[in-house]
């Protein structure tokens, strides 16, 4: 496994390799500016890249959306270490589809957590026979969400756990049209999007749809608990927050859809 990592600070790499080859990786190219990491990157397609926000050429956001236009890299597993909290630089990383986002300082628990779900995800994505219940196959999955990115994601992750029949939307608007003419297992929702957002979206299929039991798992980046409470009341099964932990949405497929 070949890891990026991208930190200007000589301390925050030392801690950030140290951990990464005390979880027993130990082939890591080391970078302290953006631009020198995507052109490496080019030639030698690393497995993860774990990144800070506050780069001498770039942020961290800018790096993945570059990687994210780049056909050649779109795919690539993305972490974020920072201390940064601003929303203006971190939604745009949970909406392009990090894999985790951690604080400085993190601990090992925490870096723990996000090397699984990782290694976890490479593991099902790549292999002919990746460790997933079969029955996923059938599954019929729509994910609504008005990012293209975030769509994407989502499609990567269900892709992984062997999802195969998977309808998209732009927003609630469209998923309700299409829901005129399909049934589904699962209903995958972002909560902010124009025209028909999340909430709007569950409380419409719970109430009048002819699909009213169908699992929907709610995702968002919302803090508000005010809001968090109105997303819960409106019926959904389930809420994750972004960015998404790969471990936590194929546990809870396997707990909405094959559990009931």
């Amino acid at each position: 496994m070949l890891v990026v990592v991208i930190e200007p600070s000589k301390v925050q790499r030392n801690i950030i390799t140290g951990r990464l080859r005390e979880h027993g990786i130990n082939t890591i190219e080391e970078f302290t500016e953006a631009s020198s990491a995507l052109e490496y990157m080019l030639s030698q397609h690393p497995d993860i890249v774990v990144s800070s926000m506050h780069l001498p050429d770039m942020t961290g956001t800018e790096l993945l959306e570059q990687m994210r236009m780049d056909p050649n890299l779109a795919d690539i597993t993305f972490l974020l270490i920072s201390s940064e909290t601003h929303y203006r630089y971190l939604e745009p990383i949970r909406q392009a589809g990090a894999i985790a986002i951690l604080p400085k300082p993190f601990s090992g628990d925490e870096l723990s957590v996000a090397l699984r779900s990782t290694l976890n995800y490479l593991t099902d994505t790549t292999n002919e026979e990746p460790n997933v219940n079969e029955d996923n196959e059938h599954l019929q999955v729509l994910v609504v969400d008005d990012s293209r990115l975030s769509r994407k994601y989502v499609r990567q992750m269900l892709e992984g756990l062997g999802v195969e029949q998977i309808q998209e939307a732009e927003d609630g608007a469209q998923a309700l049209s299409i829901m005129g003419n399909q049934h589904f297992d699962l209903i995958i929702t972002d909560y902010n999007m124009p025209n028909i957002d999340g909430r709007e979206l569950t409380e419409h299929i719970r109430h009048d749809s002819d699909q009213p039991t169908v699992p929907i798992l709610m995702i968002t980046s919302e803090q508000s608990q005010q809001r968090l409470a109105a997303i819960q009341q409106a019926g959904v099964s389930a809420v994750v927050s972004k960015p998404l932990s790969y471990e936590n949405v194929k546990s809870l497929i396997e707990n909405l859809v094959h559990e009931i």
